[in-house]
């Protein structure tokens, strides 16, 4: 009787310390599928990662992952919901370089990127590029750069939106040079185009995903890839260091978070599903379609995420403090 009372007694000890989760955890992702919130609109470049990934990762995790695009306030709309969700592993986050840079963007966030998620690992790295209208005299940067000096004040530099990938792109663009430019912010990347191809705007830095059809149209004039190495779809245009500007680097990472509190097993399910399929050969090529580059597996680790998270949150926020730019 003491031995029964025992196991009783344990096994309601138990369920008070909530270890049911932990049966729960194991029995993950069981027949369920798994919401992955993208907090921008549909078909964005954020949007065509997250697709491509859902597809491969659905056959890794063996449950289904369903898109729910939840845009507005750049991205933090949506990433607040995850924050706030229930934390089961059933509803996960895919985010670009935002969750860097929204502590320095938004007065009120509502969220902490560092405190209130659960790192999956990171998925994919989106080059940019430096492109100017085709009517613009200098061909290279080496020849923009002293034209940008001698016409500051009559140049003018595009950009989607106050927090979009190219405002800040333009922002540690203007800090490399040490030159101020008149920005101009559109609401989207299309409206941008629209005018820098129409001669409106000079310039604008924007990621190879939203861009490519003009680079291989000719449509624009591509001056720098702003990363160490050349892009490996648009090998013809060189990198802003080769031109003798070594002190930029911005690319438009992305990667996968899930609710504090998500059990630890579950998490390192859905890392090992990530890992194999950031190394999927159709998922790289997908990806390389598009101009952008899936990460190697050791990247796709919560370990890795966490400090690459804390490391990009230093690099923007004196960034954005010094341009004094806000978003709210």
């Amino acid at each position: 009787m003491k031995h029964v009372a025992k196991t009783v007694a344990a096994a309601l000890a138990a369920a008070a310390l909530g270890l049911p989760g932990v049966v729960q955890a194991q029995d993950y992702p069981g027949s369920r599928p798994v919401s992955a919130v993208v907090p921008f609109a549909a078909g964005g470049p954020t949007d065509k990662v997250a697709r491509e990934l859902a597809q491969v990762m659905t056959k890794h995790l063996g449950a289904t992952i369903v898109i729910e695009n939840l845009g507005g306030a750049g991205g933090t709309i949506g990433a607040k919901k995850v924050a706030q969700a229930k934390n089961d592993g059933h509803t996960v986050l895919i985010h670009h370089i935002g969750m860097s840079t929204a502590p320095a963007l938004y007065r009120n966030l509502g969220f902490d990127p560092l405190k209130d998620f659960e790192y999956i690992g990171e998925i994919a790295d989106v080059p940019m590029v430096l492109v100017g209208n085709k009517n613009l005299p200098p061909n290279t940067l080496k020849d923009l750069l002293p034209y940008i000096k001698a016409n500051a004040s009559k140049l003018s530099l595009a950009n989607a939106g106050i927090g979009s990938a190219s405002h800040l792109c333009g922002l540690l663009f203007q800090s490399a040079i040490q030159t101020e430019l008149t920005t101009v912010p559109y609401k989207g990347t299309a409206p941008a185009l629209t005018d820098i191809l129409g001669g409106q705007v000079n310039l604008m830095c924007d990621q190879t995903t939203n861009i490519a059809g003009q680079l291989k149209a000719n449509a624009l004039k591509p001056y720098a890839a702003m990363q160490p190495r050349r892009v490996e779809a648009f090998k013809d245009i060189p990198t802003a260091a080769e031109q003798g500007l070594s002190n930029i680097e911005v690319k438009i990472w992305h990667a996968m978070y899930a609710p504090k509190g998500t059990p630890q097993p579950v998490i390192e399910k859905l890392s090992a599903a990530l890992q194999k399929s950031v190394t999927d050969p159709g998922f790289r090529a997908k990806m390389a379609e598009l101009g952008a580059e899936a990460v190697p597996a050791q990247r796709a680790t919560p370990e890795s995420l966490k400090t690459f998270l804390g490391n990009e949150i230093n690099k923007w926020t004196p960034v954005i403090r010094k341009a004094g730019v806000y978003a709210d």
